[in-house]
């Protein structure tokens, strides 16, 4: 039953792609299903996100049309993996935790997509709002011989993948946030969340997890910061597809890298990209709190801060920067 229900589903999210009215008898007869059983399953999607208008007398529309993520078209953008390594889901909890469960039966480099996520989760563990069809919510799997020792400033080298990424589709104003947010315009467009298993003196597996907004509903609630999306600062429509195969792609490319160089290749280009390069900023350690000017990472991907009592490095899960 619940196969069913996500087929039908499916089905009048394939119809209402096209950003066009169609009338709840039109879709009931195409699907085999009652105009009510209609509006029950566009509610339901209502709920995962998506904008959805009813008008009396035409039927329902999707706010702007919707391009579904397919493997076949991604892998037209792809140079660097087998498409079998890349999986598209439609609504799950979590691409991270999807990766997780799976990782002992994973090459370096198989990729988790979703449409939607029930369960999306960013830093210190705080929600990630995953609208149906808005956003890239990817998740990539890498195991790292070397253990927990290599992987120092991992994040960082991922937030540089992201804006080249970004470069290749027209965006060149993306700057980095310390230690894993991609930023446009002063407000935040990604976010990067990795997630290590191992023992300690053995290898690792990591899941490194983005979430790249595209294109939010209008209606998008419970984000508690400021945010941009794609469609805001592209002078072209963003194709997700295509998006999605860069993306894999600079990974890909960018973890090999960082596997044989460390973070030591990605440093200057990141230096460049600091959204807060020479800015007075705050860093909020629990209940501590230091002033200083940004002056950019070290080779260990910990953050570099001018205060008066000199220049101070910085780095663990519980710092956070926040703009004076």
């Amino acid at each position: 039953m619940k196969n069913n229900l996500g087929h039908i589903r499916s089905s009048l999210l394939a119809t209402l792609a096209d950003g066009k009215f169609h009338s709840g008898e039109a879709l009931g007869e195409s699907l085999g299903i009652s105009r009510s059983a209609i509006s029950n399953h566009v509610k339901t999607l209502a709920d995962l996100g998506l904008d959805i208008y009813s008008v009396t007398g035409k039927g329902y529309r999707l706010a702007q049309p919707l391009s579904m993520l397919e493997p076949v078209v991604i892998s037209k953008h792809l140079s660097c993996m087998n498409i079998a390594n890349v999986e598209v889901l439609n609504v799950i909890d979590s691409t991270n935790q999807y990766i997780k469960n799976k990782s002992g039966d994973l090459v370096n480099g198989h990729v988790c997509l979703a449409e939607a996520q029930t369960a999306g989760r960013g830093r210190h563990g705080r929600e990630w709002v995953s609208p149906y069809g808005a956003s890239l919510y990817l998740s990539m799997h890498w195991h790292f011989t070397g253990g927990y020792t290599v992987l120092a400033g991992l994040s960082l080298a991922i937030g540089v993948a992201v804006a080249n990424t970004l470069k290749l589709c027209g965006i060149d104003d993306a700057r980095l946030k310390w230690p894993n947010d991609i930023y446009a315009q002063g407000k935040k467009l990604a976010g990067v969340l990795i997630e290590v298993e191992g023992q300690i003196g053995s290898g690792c597996d990591c899941v490194i997890g983005i979430g790249l907004n595209v294109a939010l509903p209008n209606n998008v609630k419970n984000i508690d910061q400021p945010w941009i999306d794609l469609m805001q600062i592209s002078e072209t429509p963003i194709d997700r597809n295509q998006l999605a195969g860069y993306l894999i792609d600079e990974l890909h490319a960018s973890l090999l890298l960082f596997e044989q160089d460390g973070l030591k290749p990605f440093v200057e280009q990141w230096k460049q990209l600091d959204v807060y390069a020479n800015r007075a900023i705050r860093l909020i350690m629990g209940q501590k709190t230091i002033e200083g000017i940004g002056r950019g990472i070290d080779t260990n991907g910990a953050l570099l801060l001018e205060t008066q009592s000199g220049l101070q490095s910085f780095h663990g899960g519980e710092i956070s920067v926040r703009a004076k």
